[in-house]
């Protein structure tokens, strides 16, 4: 069967974002073009970030699916680690505050900022 791969930016148990990777199976469409089962989505948004865009920590408010359209895009983890998305890439983000948790900056959360010379395109598909 073919799988489509999936980043996953989640919270852990501890309440600190990580990554994992894991798989979409594409169950449908044709032996030369396989397609996911359809899947509901909240709406989209796009995003221009110019050169030395940086945010602070934060949460994802809502899990969302985060397409690279142009420029490169860092996400950095509390735990030092971080890693790079350029156009064509991907990744799920679910890094949402835990139930009943206050945000704080130094525990919870991810950054992101845009890398190199071109502004950061992206598209946010919501679930």
């Amino acid at each position: 069967m073919s799988m489509f791969h999936k980043v996953v930016l989640y919270t852990d148990t501890d309440g600190r974002a990580r990554f994992r990777d894991d798989s979409v199976p594409l169950t449908e469409g044709k032996p030369e073009a396989r397609l996911s089962p359809l899947m509901p989505s909240g709406g989209y948004q796009l995003r221009h970030s110019p050169v030395g865009f940086r945010s602070t920590f934060h949460c994802t408010p809502q899990p969302q699916w985060v397409f690279i359209l142009a420029g490169q895009m860092e996400i950095g983890l509390q735990d030092g680690s971080t890693r790079v998305f350029g156009p064509g890439e991907h990744f799920y983000s679910a890094d949402l505050l835990p139930a009943g948790a206050t945000f704080d900056a130094s525990h919870h959360g991810h950054c992101s900022r845009q890398l190199g010379p071109l502004p950061l395109v992206t598209l946010f598909l919501r679930d």
